[in-house]
């Protein structure tokens, strides 16, 4: 049998966190190992329980729920931890700072149960979780921040095709939508995305989308 997904919950409010707790334990392939309310005790309790990912809100006395995912996710750290974050506001520029800093996606709390358990396993799974049309409005609502003033060119290679895969991916198309545009398969999209990430060094679509905007790739 496969052991479950292991999962933290870090939110400061406690009747949200007792509601996630109920959810995620009622299912068979999910196992809620601990709770807390900020994100320095999350820090230190995946240090300790090492989930296998931590569903996290965003702003939390003592530690942000951004600060806490650099640490627990962000570029140099050793041993990453998939970061689910969980937030009230669609459009909030906090959510696009947590992605960036290491996060594999965002759900809103007014989710349903069944979109919080899909984004778990998701983003369990090693893929990234990005509604397209969110991604769309929040990165597209802050690019002319994360586009750097210079225009800086991507400092690796892509062949022109890979360019508009990844151009695609930022728009926030899915594999299929990206495979019906180009008239390709949904394989050779899957292998284009590969070949992107590897070639950029990223871990995911989120950390493309962020690429795409910062490189000046999307207008």
């Amino acid at each position: 049998m496969t052991a479950p997904i292991r999962v933290l919950v870090c939110d400061d409010q406690v009747l949200i966190r007792t509601g996630l707790a109920t959810i995620i334990d009622a299912q068979p392939d999910l196992a809620m190992v601990g709770e807390c309310g900020d994100g320095r005790a999350a820090v230190e309790l995946a240090g300790r329980l090492r989930p296998d990912v931590v569903v996290m809100d965003v702003r939390m006395p003592v530690l942000d729920g951004i600060a806490a995912t650099r640490l627990l996710a962000g570029a140099g750290v050793e041993q990453p931890v998939k970061v689910l974050v969980v937030t009230t506001f669609n459009l909030d520029e906090y959510v696009y700072q947590a992605l960036r800093a290491g996060a594999s996606g965002f759900l809103l709390k007014d989710a349903p149960p069944a979109q919080l358990l899909h984004g778990i396993r998701t983003v369990a799974s090693g893929a990234a979780l990005l509604d397209p049309e969110v991604t769309r409005q929040l990165v597209g609502r802050y690019a002319a921040r994360i586009r750097p003033v210079d225009g800086a060119a991507p400092d690796r290679p892509l062949t022109p095709r890979e360019l508009e895969v990844l151009r695609l991916i930022a728009d926030g198309l899915s594999n299929s939508e990206i495979a019906a545009t180009l008239r390709i398969s949904q394989e050779t999209v899957k292998t284009f995305v590969s070949r992107i990430l590897t070639k950029l060094g990223l871990r995911d679509r989120v950390q493309a989308v962020v690429y795409a905007y910062r490189h000046g790739l999307v207008t």
